[in-house]
């Protein structure tokens, strides 16, 4: 092969390498059928609960156990773990960033010192849901934050959590435990010892009894549908302007 003729497939190889990557990214540009939708229109959205009942009766009970801690629910990774950015950072949110821990111990400077995942033990449970606990106990575990798993169907008690969670955590993080005054802040029973567990259904009150108890969706709710597209109906050809009526030629 002649020289030239090398020179001519590699300019001709260059040129079809060009025109591929145009076209490529000119597609990506392109609106996917989703855009067309309203947001609205499409998902009405309806206002829910955060955390189901035992998730709330964790809650309450990691309040009374933990005075001096801030308590909060349904935080996502990305809010309280750091990684490094050497790679794709969006990438890494798609595989783990959006998970959402159930309940998330801090200290009084907002520091995440444990975490409690709230879980059915029940033979529903998707295989999707579980691959789901594995990669958050994974990260967890990496970013050496104590968890602690609790069942929805046997919580403990305030002083069996308050040993636990003091346990992973230093001695100067702990403050002596809040009074109980037996007081009810769910819509079940509280007893009037510490160390009994936050369970029971005692009748609610006149609010309560009439208002839906709408359950949210769990944490495990996205593992469970399918995201695939949806085959939409073709978009409308847009009418034709003035100018590109000017423009065209005479039939």
């Amino acid at each position: 092969m002649t020289p030239l003729l090398i020179v001519l497939a590699v300019v001709a190889a260059a040129a079809l390498l060009w025109w591929g990557l145009r076209s490529h990214a000119g597609r990506s540009a392109e609106p996917r059928p989703a855009d067309n939708l309203d947001t609205l229109t499409a998902w009405p959205p309806t206002s829910t609960r955060v955390l189901t009942t035992p998730e709330r009766e964790a809650y309450e009970l990691l309040r009374l156990a933990l005075p001096a801690h801030v308590v909060l629910a349904q935080v996502p990774l990305q809010r309280f773990i750091k990684v490094p950015t050497r790679n794709s950072y969006a990438e890494w949110l798609r595989r783990v960033g959006q998970l959402c821990a159930d309940l998330v111990v801090c200290d009084r400077h907002s520091q995440v010192v444990a975490v409690i995942e709230v879980q059915t033990n029940d033979d529903t449970v998707s295989e999707r849901a579980l691959r789901r606990r594995a990669r958050l106990a994974k990260v967890l575990k990496a970013a050496q934050v104590p968890v602690h798993v609790w069942s929805a169907s046997a919580l403990p008690s305030v002083e069996e959590a308050r040993e636990a969670i003091a346990a992973t955590l230093p001695a100067t993080d702990m403050a002596p435990p809040a009074p109980f005054t037996g007081t009810r802040s769910l819509p079940g029973h509280m007893t009037n010892s510490a160390t009994q567990p936050l369970r029971g259904a005692a009748a609610a009150s006149p609010n309560e009894a009439s208002a839906p108890m709408r359950e949210p969706p769990p944490s495990t709710w996205f593992d469970d549908l399918e995201t695939g597209p949806v085959p939409l109906s073709p978009p409308e050809p847009a009418a034709p302007s003035a100018r590109d009526a000017k423009d065209r030629p005479p039939r």
